[in-house]
């Protein structure tokens, strides 16, 4: 232990900080003791997926230019089918991010004149010129996909009678998005999800419901594929690409549903049948089969650091105690200044780019100004160690990620030090 210390005292963290985390570890082991059992479980339905269909070295072979009879890139959509309980499933790195995946599953099954419902409120930034909600070049908006919106009640929870009333003969599909995104309301569970889904089907039973997955895959023994959803959407760069998936990103659903998206990601007639995997299979299988463990990880490393933040009076979504259905922790410090403070301790906690100071700046896709820290050995993979968020009030950092619990703890106390050091808080 005192060989600990001491190195982490030549890292930058005090002796103060570390003892104050260590005091608030001692009433953790029972939150992770239980996330331990959801990654037994989830470990276990990823290999029998695995096994069940028959993966060998035969399915980690490279393939170019077409990518006929790619036999490693069918098999791990057919694992990831087993492993989502649905009926396909498109997984690709030609699916550049989450944004992309989203992007593929909306245009491929709204036509001109149908309508999109958000019966969660606003979605995520760069989904909003996707719709055309910010106007932008290609958005569904100019191709005559209308959209509605029904925003959540005060305490966070779905307008029931808001979303009946929206619901019309127009409304093909219904989007939710699991996760928090860039705002400060909860999570939902994949039970929430599952009553969502069901009340706007039994309002009108042949409505489409996409779920947004990023950041929630694996927190649960459940996914929204197994409470109704026609799509399930994420990316490998965030919890099932287990950190060594170097891009990708998937769409899990029903046959029709996965057909079209297959058709837009590639050209109507093609399909799935085209592809090359570029030699990314094993990369591929292997992210997939460590997810289950990293994802606990990183959802430690969350509640971590909401048990040494609420303390010190940040609000904190989800706060120290609630239930967690995604591995972002969201921590409103006030100022940019805090912000600022928070991202340089996570980068100067990371194996790469460690020497580099995160600063606000224009990113693509965003309205503000956003700061991110992430020295990833994968660009922008949110399972890997990283916080970010725009430059607007509350000023809310939100924090993901790490490869293993003992970098995601790292990684907070190292946050917690640089807000020290900036005179933002005392112990």
């Amino acid at each position: 232990m005192t060989e600990l210390l001491e190195l982490y005292n030549t890292m930058g963290i005090s002796p103060a900080v570390y003892q104050y985390g260590e005091k608030a570890l001692l009433t953790l082991k029972e939150r992770f003791d239980t996330i331990d059992q959801i990654a037994e479980h989830n470990q276990a339905k990823v290999i029998a997926a695995m096994q069940k269909n028959r993966v060998s070295a035969a399915c980690f072979a490279a393939t170019t230019g077409y990518g006929y009879d790619d036999v490693g890139r069918d098999n791990l959509e057919k694992v990831y089918a087993d492993v989502f309980h649905t009926e396909a499933a498109l997984v690709r790195p030609q699916i550049t991010c989450g944004t992309h995946a989203l992007t593929v599953a909306l245009s491929a099954n709204l036509l001109p004149g149908d309508e999109l419902l958000s019966p969660v409120g606003l979605p995520y930034d760069t989904l909003q010129e996707v719709i055309g909600i910010r106007p932008s070049a290609c958005s569904l908006a100019e191709y005559g996909v209308t959209y509605r919106q029904v925003d959540l009640l005060a305490d966070g929870t779905f307008d029931y009678e808001g979303i009946r009333a929206a619901i019309n003969e127009k409304t093909k599909l219904v989007t939710i998005q699991r996760s928090k995104g860039y705002a400060t309301r909860p999570t939902f569970s994949v039970k929430q999800i599952g009553q969502l889904i069901a009340f706007c089907k039994s309002i009108k039973p042949d409505v489409l419901v996409m779920v947004d997955n990023c950041y929630g895959e694996f927190v649960e023994t459940i996914e929204p594929s197994d409470v109704g959803a026609d799509m399930t959407v994420g990316s490998l760069i965030k919890n099932p690409g287990g950190g060594l998936a170097p891009i990708g990103g998937y769409i899990c659903g029903t046959e029709a549903c996965v057909s079209r998206c297959a058709y837009r990601l590639s050209a109507p007639g093609l399909g799935q049948e085209v592809g090359a995997n570029l030699g990314l299979m094993t990369s591929l299988y292997q992210g997939l089969f460590l997810a289950p463990t990293v994802v606990a990880g990183a959802e430690k490393g969350a509640i971590f650091a909401a048990n040494l933040y609420e303390p010190l009076g940040f609000k904190c979504v989800p706060n120290a105690t609630e239930s967690r259905h995604d591995i972002i922790q969201a921590v409103e410090l006030g100022s940019e200044e805090g912000m600022i403070a928070f991202c340089k301790g996570i980068q100067a906690a990371a194996p790469v780019d460690s020497f580099a100071t995160p600063m606000p700046w224009d990113m693509p896709g965003y309205n503000d100004k956003v700061i991110m820290a992430a020295g990833a050995f994968v660009q922008g993979s949110s399972i890997e160690l990283s916080a970010d968020g725009p430059i607007r009030p509350p000023y809310a950092v939100y924090f993901q990620g790490g490869l293993t619990w003992c970098h995601a703890k790292l990684g907070i106390l190292m946050s917690l030090q640089k807000m020290v050091d900036a005179g933002l808080i005392k112990l």
